[in-house]
């Protein structure tokens, strides 16, 4: 009982934490969280997808520019103006159900595909929807506006909107609440839905025959599983994930472009994983969190880190010495830590013979 206690109270600690953060973050922390809540939603959807279901993907970036763009043209104006092309005009709490159902929709249609093809096959068919993606965000203008993008409509519920739309309206403790941290909170809850839906799919019974594929897909078969069925299921969720990571990502951005959801995107999504651990939904949270974060804030301080270049100068800037670390942080896990922080975590806390010894 006092564990429950203690894990009750670490977790209320920690909502309470969350929620007080836009009090005192300055709008360049708080945009580089949302961008990191975008991205830990997407990254929770290709673990379930890599690491409990076995299947490599290195097309995730194609499934989150569908849930950006199918959000942007869904809940986009009608009109055509000068911010981009017309919408469909739906209030935007459908906008976002409709862009899930969507990457979906592209989830399941390629699930055949996934169901019946494996390992750096698969990995090959799906780094073929990123190209066919970017082919036809740049040229379906009246869309996506092509090269130039297109304006996202703010988030709004019950008419009440998640926009800079009259912050002084809304304050809290003398803090206007503008579009950041109003969508602050529209992050949190959807990083808390879908922490819960995936650790709790992972325990299931889906789950548990999600993994046995993974190790043995002829050992699950003889088992009863239909293993054609359940890859494809699998694809499906982790695309629905990756719609609603696109989500997140767009309302962050407030204006999204084709080259944003390129293959260096998708090879983003796979370090998060990996650094993380395959498999883990903390751990690809913590991965996301980490790889996201790191690029915007070594930018937003290199004036004043003597390892950095300035952008345009020819030396090493923020993105490239990000991308060193990435790398070295995942020739370190593949070297020391094969199940990534997750593991490390797992393997730091006191065995059941210690905490007996301490109870």
């Amino acid at each position: 009982m006092s564990r429950l206690l203690l894990r009750l109270a670490v977790g209320a600690g920690a909502v309470v934490v969350l929620a007080a953060l836009p009090l005192y973050l300055e709008s360049f922390w708080l945009q580089t969280g949302l961008f990191a809540m975008g991205a830990v939603v997407a990254a929770i959807g290709l673990t379930l997808l890599v690491g409990v279901a076995g299947q490599l993907s290195l097309g995730h970036a194609f499934f989150v520019a569908i849930g950006a763009y199918g959000y942007a043209f869904l809940a986009g104006r009608d009109v055509a103006g000068a911010d981009g092309p017309a919408g469909l005009g739906l209030p935007p709490i459908l906008a976002l159900l409709g862009a899930l159902a969507l990457a979906g929709a592209a989830g399941a249609l390629f699930s055949p595909i996934s169901g019946r093809v494996r390992g750096i096959y698969l990995g090959l068919a799906t780094l073929g929807l990123v190209f066919l993606g970017q082919h036809v965000l740049q040229n379906a203008t009246g869309i996506t506006g092509g090269y130039e993008g297109v304006a996202v409509e703010p988030f709004s519920v019950l008419g009440f909107s998640f926009s800079n739309a009259d912050p002084d309206d809304l304050a809290v403790f003398g803090v206007p609440y503008g579009q950041l941290e109003r969508l602050w909170y529209v992050g949190l809850v959807l990083v808390a839905g879908s922490i819960w839906y995936g650790r709790n799919l992972v325990r299931s019974r889906p789950g548990r025959a999600l993994a046995s594929v993974r190790d043995s897909e002829v050992a699950a078969a003889v088992m009863g599983v239909d293993v054609v069925r359940y890859k494809a299921a699998a694809f499906t969720v982790s695309s629905m994930y990756a719609g609603l990571g696109g989500v997140l990502t767009a309302l962050a951005f407030g204006r999204i472009v084709p080259e944003s959801f390129g293959f260096l995107l998708s090879v983003d999504f796979l370090v998060m994983v990996v650094i993380g651990g395959a498999g883990s939904v903390g751990g690809a949270a913590a991965g996301a969190v980490f790889v996201t974060a790191l690029p915007l804030v070594l930018n937003h301080y290199s004036g004043s880190l003597p390892l950095l270049a300035e952008p345009g100068s020819g030396g090493v800037g923020a993105s490239e010495f990000s991308r060193l670390v990435y790398g070295a942080a995942i020739v370190a896990v593949l070297l020391f830590a094969r199940d990534g922080l997750a593991g490390l975590v797992r393997r730091a806390r006191p065995s059941p013979e210690v905490k007996e010894r301490l109870a």
